[in-house]
This record gives structure tokens, C-alpha cells and sequence, in this order.
């Protein structure tokens, strides 16, 4: 991540870094722990999505997708862990500088009220649109959040991200990239619309109870 900081990921000199480390994965001995490496960080502090390396990788590797996907959560979550931990620990003292550092202290202002009535549902919503991921996780860990909540809000974010890109490499094949890049504003609101309608149905449900 962040999600959306990057400019144009489809060429110029961050495209022809991403492709270079795309074929440096393809052809690393040690193929999942560098994946599950690049997601981690990517969750962190790197501003090119993981999407422009998971599908190449996953076009090379059809027979594996779902693994992949499998390895990019995990070190997803193992990220958002970290970052939750330096949220619970420093937010108050280093957040401040670095919310602003990032140009994030907008969105992290903005989400405050979002998190305090609906954590859980809050996360979900920020891990399937462009808003940083980031900010989602720190605040949850400066809030002490509950941890199995919050692990399975990112889960269940960054599950849908990555299984539905295995989804679409098993369907579409070789157009998936191209098709990513030209709707994913689109999907992005569908998945939001998706799961404001899922907060909303249990809402209701918990109401009528």
C-alpha cells in the first residue's frame, strides 16, 4: 500500500520497476517468502498496489492461485499486526508527524467518527476502497481495538481483494491485468456497496433481536 498513492502504475519508471521485480520473483528460489514479503510491505509503506505483481505471478502460475493469494494474506496480516502494534504503542507520540508526513491526517481525521460507532465494519469498508489501509490500522491499534476483531475485518478486506484477483486469473486468464486496471474504481465501489449492504442487513438483524 498505500492504496491508490501510486501515480501511474501501467508505465513510466514505476511500471518498469514493478515488472522488473515481477520477473525477479518468478524466477527466486524462494518464491513464497519473497511474495509474502512484498505484501507485507506493501501494507506498510510501499505506493505500488500489490495487484501489478500478484497477477503476473498468478498468469505464470495458474495452477497455484489460490496458494498465492493465500500467502499474500498472510503477510497482509501479519503487516497489520505490526502497524496495529505502533498504532497502540506510539500513535499518541510518532502518529501525529507521520499521519502528516504521509498527507493522511485528512482521512485519518475524516474516519475517527466511522471507527467509533462501527469498528469492525469500519475496517472492512477502508481494506475494499482506495483509502489507505494504513490509517485503518493505526487507528484501530491507538483505539486497542480488540485483536481477533480486527484480524478478521482485514481478513475479510484484503480476503476479497486478493481470492477475487485469483478468481478473475482462473476466469479471464491473460486480461485480467488489463481489466484491473480499467475498472478498478468501479469494483472498488461495488465492493463498498457490498459490504455497506452487509453492515446494514446486520444492523437490522441486530436491532430486530
Amino acid at each position: 500500500m498505500p492504496d491508490g498513492a501510486a501515480k501511474s502504475d501501467e508505465g513510466g519508471d514505476g511500471g518498469g520497476r514493478v515488472g522488473r521485480w515481477t520477473e525477479r520473483l518468478k524466477s527466486a528460489r524462494h518464491k513464497d517468502a519473497m511474495l509474502f514479503g512484498a505484501s507485507f510491505l506493501e501494507t506498510l509503506v510501499l505506493p505500488i498496489p500489490i495487484e501489478l505483481v500478484l497477477v503476473p505471478y498468478m498468469l505464470s502460475r495458474r495452477d497455484r492461485i489460490w496458494w498465492i493469494a493465500t500467502v499474500a494474506l498472510a503477510g497482509c496480516l501479519l503487516a497489520a499486526l505490526a502497524g496495529y502494534a505502533f498504532g497502540w504503542l506510539f500513535m499518541r507520540g510518532l502518529g501525529g508527524p507521520l499521519l502528516e508526513s504521509m498527507g493522511w491526517t485528512e482521512v485519518w481525521n475524516g474516519f475517527q467518527g466511522t471507527f467509533d460507532r462501527q469498528g469492525f465494519w469500519a475496517v472492512i469498508a477502508v481494506g475494499v476502497t482506495p483509502v489507505p489501509f494504513q490509517v485503518a490500522i493505526l487507528t484501530a491499534g491507538a483505539a486497542h481495538y480488540p485483536v481477533p476483531l480486527f484480524l478478521a475485518a482485514a481478513a475479510v478486506a484484503r480476503g476479497l481483494r486478493y481470492y477475487g484477483l485469483a478468481l478473475l486469473v482462473a476466469w479471464i486468464g491473460p486480461g485480467t491485468l488489463r481489466l484491473w486496471h480499467r475498472h478498478k474504481i468501479t469494483a472498488s465501489v461495488l465492493a463498498a456497496t457490498l459490504v455497506a449492504l452487509a453492515w446494514g442487513g446486520t444492523a437490522l438483524l441486530g436491532s430486530g433481536g
